[in-house]
């Protein structure tokens, strides 16, 4: 079984090996995330070359040795499976996380099926076993959400600073917002009418 995590990268080093197709989408992610990142593969995509240039990270252009673990909070490997699995043992040995794209032997994390929306971010997993699977998940939830999710989270807010500044419990607090959501609701259908 997993424990969903959702981790604050900002500022903290990750190593990303790899400089295919693959690693070139985890890169976007991990710079949005602010990531400090290291990338370490003989070749990589020109898209992924530009980003590196552009994010100031370093680049080491050849194959990865178990010291470039050294100092990563998370390690991203998103080359082929015997380069991956090197860099498993590497991380475990010293207790790095790692996800394994596509690879969920040589993982120790997985990433999810993500829909950010409106200041919310929700996220599935399929335990590494079938990430189409999650994506088409992905999809289905993310037609659910409303396209107002920031409104919502806006009142989410706004109620829990009140909230706890008048110290209504816990138990109280869900009724309370599932009450304010629904005039909310209310109030943009009138809107429409």
């Amino acid at each position: 079984m997993l424990t969903p995590l959702f981790l604050k990268l900002t500022g903290r080093a990750v190593l990303l090996v790899g400089g295919g197709p693959v690693a070139t989408a985890k890169a976007r992610t991990l710079a949005d995330a602010g990531a400090a990142v290291t990338v370490v593969s003989p070749e990589l995509t020109p898209e992924l070359t530009a980003l590196a240039a552009a994010q100031g990270w370093p680049v080491r252009a050849r194959a990865v040795a178990p010291s470039d673990l050294d100092g990563a909070w998370l390690v991203i490997a998103g080359a082929p499976p015997e380069i991956n699995r090197q860099v498993a043992a590497a991380a475990e040995e010293r207790r790095i996380f790692t996800v394994s794209v596509d690879d969920p032997g040589n993982s120790s994390a997985y990433g999810g099926g993500v829909i950010r929306r409106g200041g919310v971010t929700v996220a599935l997993s399929t335990d590494g076993e079938a990430p189409a699977l999650a994506g088409l998940l992905r999809e289905g939830l993310e037609a659910l959400l409303p396209d107002d999710l920031a409104s919502w989270l806006d009142e989410a807010r706004r109620l829990r600073t009140a909230w706890r500044s008048t110290a209504v419990p816990m138990a109280e607090r869900r009724p309370l917002l599932l009450a304010a959501l629904n005039r909310l609701y209310e109030s943009r259908e009138v809107a429409r009418g």
